[in-house]
């Protein structure tokens, strides 16, 4: 118990399909006195398994919650940080898995372009979808109350450069097959077993627009997911619009 009150600190990441909500909303909803917060941040499972260097934080509007999930998993191959900002944390993990798609379509339309002899996208391409995904992230974020800071941090540019750009990423595994031209369940069979951002975009993509936030990556990502367009088409589109101020 924490302040007197029955707690819970969860590992999984994601908004829930059908309502759009994040964890700490639908504990909100069916255990208001329950004391909530969220563990997350770049980590691949398998790499923690092995004990390999690993850095987390531990989230909680309840600063006691916060503190013990420091003091509950902090140990000499996992550093965990504490934060008061839950929203930002989930957000981060939740819609980091879309861009690792993006980022994954880009790259593997390089790949390809290169085994026919021509370019495709570059470096370049994957440095912008990973700065424009994250800010992306935050904007939304930001709308649902989260700091901003949260955002620059390990459960949102760490969390997202990780899974964009890792080998072991589900994600990015499978914005590569996307680029090679395979559709989507064939995808999925391949892989065997869950892609999270396949099932979240779409709805990482309507609790946006219901906050009014513009989110084109998420966009594109769910168009090439639905079959609407290709790879090169979804890149084409963001490539084509309009000029704006960054910020």
């Amino acid at each position: 118990a924490v302040l007197g009150l029955l707690a819970a600190l969860w590992l999984c990441k994601g908004f829930e399909a059908g309502t759009g909500l994040l964890g700490h909303e639908i504990a909100r909803e069916v255990a208001p006195r329950l004391a909530t917060g969220v563990l997350s941040g770049p980590s691949f499972a398998q790499e923690v398994a092995a004990g390999q260097p690993t850095a987390l934080v531990s989230a909680s509007g309840d600063a006691a919650l916060a503190q013990l999930g420091v003091s509950a998993f902090h140990s000499e191959r996992l550093r965990v940080y504490s934060s008061a900002d839950p929203v930002g944390v989930e957000v981060g993990g939740a819609v980091k898995n879309v861009m690792a798609i993006a980022v994954g379509i880009a790259d593997g339309l390089r790949l390809v372009a290169q085994a026919q002899g021509g370019q495709g996208p570059g470096l370049n391409a994957r440095a912008a979808l990973i700065t424009r995904g994250l800010a992306e992230m935050q904007r939304l974020a930001l709308a649902l109350g989260a700091q901003p800071e949260t955002l620059l941090g390990l459960a949102g540019l760490g969390d997202l450069v990780l899974t964009a750009t890792g080998d072991l990423s589900r994600n990015r595994r499978v914005g590569l097959l996307l680029a090679e031209g395979l559709d989507l369940p064939g995808i999925l069979a391949k892989l065997g077993h869950v892609a999270e951002g396949v099932y979240s975009a779409p709805t990482v993509l309507a609790r946006a627009r219901g906050a009014g936030v513009d989110m084109p990556i998420t966009a594109a990502v769910v168009e090439v997911l639905e079959g609407r367009l290709t790879p090169h088409e979804a890149l084409d589109a963001l490539m084509g619009r309009q000029a704006k101020s960054e910020w």
